[in-house]
């Protein structure tokens, strides 16, 4: 059985890679959206906010990241993620949103 790693949620985020799993998540998201079978105009308009956060000065400076748009949008993911039997995207959802949220 594998270890677990210790975190430390509420105090310093200590053994947490939230941006690492966001942007893991993110690349998993990408294989659904990004198929013109699967999106729609709600993850067009996603997307386009994932362009901004990797372009803070295009967004008069306000700040987004992949973490901010999986917590605000959690819910769309994890029906999107359910709806295509992504069981691993899943697994990592639960993983940012217990460890993150």
């Amino acid at each position: 059985m594998q270890k677990m790693t210790e975190t430390d949620r509420y105090v310093t985020f200590k053994g947490i890679d939230g941006d690492g799993n966001a942007r893991r998540l993110v690349a998993m998201l990408r294989r659904h959206i990004d198929d013109p079978a699967k999106t729609n105009l709600f993850w067009e308009k996603f997307k386009e906010k994932l362009e901004l956060a990797e372009s803070p000065d295009t967004n008069n400076t306000r700040r987004l990241d992949e973490l901010f748009l999986i917590h605000s949008y959690i819910n769309n993911i994890y029906d999107l993620l359910e709806e295509h039997g992504d069981q691993e995207a899943l697994t990592l959802l639960h993983q940012i949103e217990v460890e993150s949220c």
